[in-house]
């Protein structure tokens, strides 16, 4: 679903800030070589990553799933000179082609990978989080923010990706379809949860902000 006009969309990227070389460099490869490359957040989306992140200037931050690693490398932009990323993914096949890419910029040694299932590896993670990217299984979107929530310092963030699934939010819930029922019960939560404050953005699939108070 295109939620403004396609004419629209670029004039808005157009006049927003240019996607830097080396994330042109690793949209081009992941289009090439990867499955799903709609995944990628993009141009435009990953500068609005960059200047969240810029806004908040995280000490550490906590991504969940890493994909090929653009808004990693979007987050990281934002990140303290000491500061620290963590990501999570599953996929084993994706880890020396983030690795690439992130050695590759400025910020190869503040990145930190972690493959495995992230309902395991946030619990054993030892850090308070500035900042956190939900961008994994919509299925347990409720689970990570349970998750995460405690580990956030007060005034920080969330985004979370994915969160109009296409419009299907709004269309009859069909009877397998576990991942639009499950976003349409994380929104709902996230609207609800007197932890955190919540804005709704209507950016590509729909991105979240939420503030823990």
């Amino acid at each position: 679903m295109n939620f403004i006009s396609e004419i629209l969309d670029r004039y808005i990227t157009e006049h927003s800030e240019d996607e830097p070389e080396l994330l042109q460099q690793l949209s081009r490869e992941t289009f090439q070589k990867i499955l799903q490359p709609r995944m990628l957040s993009g141009h435009y989306q990953g500068r609005v990553l960059s200047m969240i992140s810029k806004l908040v200037n995280p000490e550490a931050i906590l991504e969940i799933g890493t994909y090929t690693g653009y808004s990693a490398l979007c987050l990281a932009e934002g990140l303290q000179k000491d500061g620290i990323l963590h990501t999570i993914d599953l996929n084993e096949e994706l880890v020396d082609f983030q690795r690439k890419y992130f050695d590759k910029s400025d910020y190869g040694t503040q990145i930190h990978q972690h493959l495995g299932d992230a309902l395991d590896i946030i619990p054993k993670l030892d850090w308070t989080f500035d900042l956190v990217f939900i961008d994994a299984d919509k299925e347990n979107y409720t689970n990570y923010f349970h998750l995460v929530v405690d580990k956030l310092k007060p005034g920080g963030i969330i985004l979370s990706d994915n969160v109009l699934w296409s419009g299907k939010v709004l269309e009859p819930l069909e009877k397998d379809d576990v991942s639009t029922a499950a976003l349409i019960t994380y929104n709902t939560l996230l609207k609800n949860d007197q932890r955190v404050e919540t804005i709704v953005l209507p950016i590509r699939d729909g991105l979240t902000v939420c503030r823990k108070k």
